[in-house]
């Protein structure tokens, strides 16, 4: 189970739903005499999880209790005390949001009782549906339980037992979620928020003895806790850790022979190929490990010296990109139960190889806050869960001063790995209901920052297709306009909501086959008015990430080609920054609304678009703006001293955005991109003020850099 974070979506919190029966009302005499939880996961909550147990709680248990929840003295006597079901409570509630009605005296009974028996606890991050249903219908005559559930339909069965009103609790909750998510507040934490603005219900249960259920104690304990993380995994590729080139033998290679070579090279595994050798696509290959040889030795002792190698290797090796970030090879190994992972290029060729040896200093909780959980999900709300890990993630590495370009490539990775699996729960969706596998094969592509690799924690859909064949609005089409459909779906759900712009393989501008793309790009180029280029440029950032990745690195490859042929189109597309918006006062202050400054606006997508513009000019076909400024200078184009103090505006813009929008996130707001720039230095101010100012110069370099050599 993936502990809920900030950013969890409620539909995809992983709660336990909680009450207890006591000996009286006050929280700090009151013996508890029956704990009842049950786990809530997204939407539902499970029954099969359901645990309760009555305890004896030392002292009388009063008549006046007796009346409400039925347990009495006798039964309190023959059953364990707290000391003995406490390891089995606190596992229960382990790593879950806590949920429950007036769950603030839950939780000072069960710190009092912990506190009297010299017992451990820490109060769990919760949520009290009481509270909740203030925010949503503060006008309700009555929020008392029995009064929620008769207004949202939830029946309650073995109302005043611990399980019976744990279980109304959770119910109510998820009657709630939609009414809260209608109401704005999607996350956890911004739910938290707007429990902290009840300022009157706060102070009753605060005069009544009660713990207050939002404190921020346990959101604290999990910042503190990845803030431990080691940035070595989140600074490197893999492509700078792996081992190559690779050994490769024939499959009639003899065990022994492979052995051999394993105990010269000081390796610990080989690849099998018919070919022999590395650098073919990596269905070429299995793999064969000391461990395989072990178990072989061990199943038919020396008789196994003479098997050839083909017999006992494993196909289909397992595998992660060259570009992937050291984090995904760590969770992937752990999810796998592999100990070496082949590394592919970008075109799917094997190139070298990763093992658990290089890896084992990393393969720790505290190292890896980001695993491989993508790419188990089997649904849009386990997505979510994975995708709510990131805002802590970033925000501790913007803490650790890594460098903001590395920082939104991680969360790009991320997007990209959301929109893969996104697509392939998709695909499976259709198998599933009859609709049939991909009619031809097929590449999803992201689009804009995503494929740049310059995201940051407010991202929208920007996604393509293309597809090797099939005509517009033929059955090939119909297929991907409704895998298209599934995709966005599922990721506005796991919480990477639709593009405003419509940039979406759902639509049909945005989805064709190889034939279909070709025409579209030579319509573009033909065009000769800005407006009718509008999002078509952020097609120039496309990023293959799902399928068959070799027609999306030829299409992309493509149209670098045709737009750099034409002079026309890349001045069109430089006509979009004929002036960029000027973020300074008369007398030379920064403006600013609320002090909010929207850096988006004033320095990233201006200097992303130069970059592009200018690589597309010049044919660079790369997709960073931090490499495409780069190989402008390489190629002699431009001032190097004025390009690099465009590109480092726009590193320093995209840090302060990335910090502000993990702030936000933690606090319960919406993120932006917008900064406060209350919260900068002076220091941090002036920076500011002087990488502003090297993005007012963008459109001159635009026009003096169209027709430089």
């Amino acid at each position: 189970m993936k502990a809920s974070t900030d950013a969890t979506p409620l539909f995809a919190l992983q709660a336990a739903a909680l009450d207890t029966e006591t000996t009286g009302l006050d929280p700090a005499d009151a013996r508890i005499v029956q704990l009842g939880a049950v786990h809530m996961s997204g939407k539902v909550l499970l029954a099969q999880s359901a645990w309760e147990q009555i305890v004896n709680p030392d002292i009388a248990v009063p008549a006046e209790s007796t009346a409400i929840h039925g347990i009495s003295q006798e039964m309190a006597d023959a059953s364990p005390r707290l000391k003995e079901v406490w390891p089995t409570f606190m596992k229960t509630i382990e790593g879950r949001v806590v949920i429950g009605h007036s769950i603030g005296f839950d939780l000072a009974v069960l710190a009092a009782e912990a506190k009297r028996n010299r017992l451990p606890f820490s109060p769990p991050r919760s949520l009290c549906i009481r509270m909740l249903a203030q925010i949503v219908a503060p006008s309700l005559a009555n929020h008392s339980l029995d009064a929620l559930a008769s207004w949202l339909g939830v029946e309650i069965h073995g109302r005043h037992s611990a399980l019976g009103d744990a279980e109304a609790a959770g119910a109510v909750f998820l009657a709630l979620v939609p009414r809260l998510e209608a109401a704005g507040l999607k996350t956890l934490a911004e739910l938290e928020r707007a429990c902290q603005r009840l300022t009157p219900e706060i102070e009753r249960q605060e005069e009544a003895g009660w713990v207050a259920p939002v404190n921020g104690v346990a959101k604290s304990r999990m910042a503190a806790s990845i803030a431990r993380l080691d940035t070595y995994p989140y600074r490197h590729t893999i492509g700078e850790i792996m081992s190559g080139p690779v050994s490769v033998v024939t499959p009639d290679t003899t065990l022994k022979t492979a052995m051999d070579r394993m105990a010269a090279q000081g390796i610990s595994s080989v690849f099998v190929s018919k070919a022999g050798k590395a650098d073919e696509d990596i269905s070429a290959y299995a793999i064969l490990t000391e461990r395989d040889v072990m178990r072989k030795i061990s199943a038919m002792g020396a008789a196994a010296l003479d098997l050839p190698v083909g017999d006992i290797a494993s196909a289909p090796i397992r595998t992660i990109r060259e570009g992937a970030f050291v984090y995904r090879a760590v969770g992937r190994m752990a999810r796998l139960k592999y100990r070496h992972l082949g590394v592919r290029s970008q075109n799917n060729r094997l190139i070298g190889i990763v093992s658990a040896r290089d890896l084992l200093k990393l393969r720790s909780d505290p190292a890896i806050a980001l695993d491989d959980a993508i790419e188990e999900a089997r649904s849009a709300p386990d997505l979510a869960v994975a995708w709510a890990s990131l805002p802590g993630v970033v925000s501790s590495l913007v803490g650790e001063e890594v460098d903001a370009s590395i920082v939104c490539r991680i969360v790009s990775e991320e997007i990209r790995a959301m929109t893969r699996r996104a697509a392939a729960l998709a695909e499976q969706s259709m198998i599933d209901e009859g609709l049939g596998g991909p009619p031809s094969p097929y590449c999803v592509m992201v689009l804009g920052s995503g494929g740049r690799g310059e995201s940051m924690l407010v991202p929208d859909q920007d996604n393509a297709i293309v597809f090797a064949e099939g005509e517009p609005g033929g059955d090939a089409d119909r297929w991907f306009a409704e895998l298209g459909s599934r995709l966005s779906a599922t990721l506005d759900e796991a919480g990477i909501p639709l593009c405003k712009g419509g940039v979406m393989a759902k639509n049909p501008l945005w989805r064709g086959s190889l034939e279909t793309w070709t025409a579209r790009i030579d319509e573009w180029v033909r065009r000769s008015r800005p407006e009718d280029l509008l999002n078509v440029d952020i097609f120039f950032d496309a990023m293959p990430v799902g399928g068959e990745l070799s027609l999306g690195d030829e299409l992309f490859n493509r149209a670098y080609e045709r737009g750099h042929q034409s002079v026309a189109f890349a001045k069109l597309l430089g006509e979009s920054l004929a002036s960029v918006p000027n973020p300074f006062t008369m007398f030379g202050g920064l403006k600013n609304s609320g002090n909010r400054l929207d850096l988006k606006m004033h320095a990233l997508f201006p200097v992303a678009a130069l970059a592009r513009t200018l690589a597309i000019r010049h044919n660079i076909a790369m997709r960073s703006t931090r490499e495409r400024i780069e190989a402008l200078v390489a190629h002699g184009i431009g001032p190097e001293a004025q390009l690099g103090d465009v590109n480092d505006a726009h590193a320093l813009c995209m840090g302060m955005v990335l910090e502000c929008q993990g702030r936000d996130i933690a606090a319960g707001l919406k993120a932006t991109n917008l900064v406060d720039l209350s919260i900068l230095s002076r220091s941090q101010k002036n920076d500011l003020g002087a990488a502003l100012r090297a993005v007012q110069e963008v459109p001159a370099l635009v026009r003096d850099l169209m027709f430089a050599h």
